[in-house]
């Protein structure tokens, strides 16, 4: 008797081919869709203009009251370091970081919550445009850094569906059930 897979299984089994028309081919449309994904490409997982998409600002404020942070935190925090990532990748000089990782999720003011989903959707354009621009070289020198970033913002939106759940402002219809 063959044993049925649980529909998770199978949802992971049909992942690769989902979503993917055309496979990149060259190391920059990689790392582009590396970017894509988790900026507002629905394929894998939710993006991150999903994930804060309709939001209040009361909302993205909201904390369980067990330390663990805000949506509003969790995207200050990845503008915070897309911004430094992506002058770094210019060349621009950096702003002065004192060491505390803290500081770049605890700067988050609810009253701006609309201009940091702004800024996110921001960056992560210019982000990918420094990709679609870049010379083969560049993207060579860069390429682990694109992967670490693509990496580190899908681990934050991971943490802002969770949040989204725990306040039961997220709609399973965006993507998690």
């Amino acid at each position: 008797m063959m044993k049925r897979l649980p529909s998770c299984v199978l949802l992971l089994l049909a992942a690769p081919v989902f979503g993917q028309d055309k496979k990149p081919t060259t190391l920059g449309e990689v790392l582009l869709a590396e970017l894509r994904s988790t900026h507002g490409a629905e394929e894998w997982f939710v993006p991150a203009n999903v994930a804060v998409k309709g939001l209040t600002a009361e909302q993205a404020s909201w904390t369980d009251g067990k330390g663990n942070h805000s949506v509003g935190q969790l995207a200050y925090h990845l503008v915070y370091w897309n911004r430094r990532n992506l002058a770094n990748l210019k060349g621009e000089k950096l702003e002065k970081f004192s060491g505390n990782n803290d500081e770049t999720f605890d700067k988050f003011d609810a009253k701006k919550w609309n201009e940091t989903v702004r800024q996110l959707d921001e960056v992560m354009n210019e982000l990918e445009k420094w990709v679609e621009t870049a010379d083969e070289a560049k993207l060579k020198e860069s390429a682990q850094v694109f992967t670490h970033i693509s990496t580190h913002n899908a681990y934050h939106i991971g943490q802002i569906i969770y949040v989204r759940k725990e306040q039961r402002s997220w709609d399973p219809n965006n993507g998690v059930r």
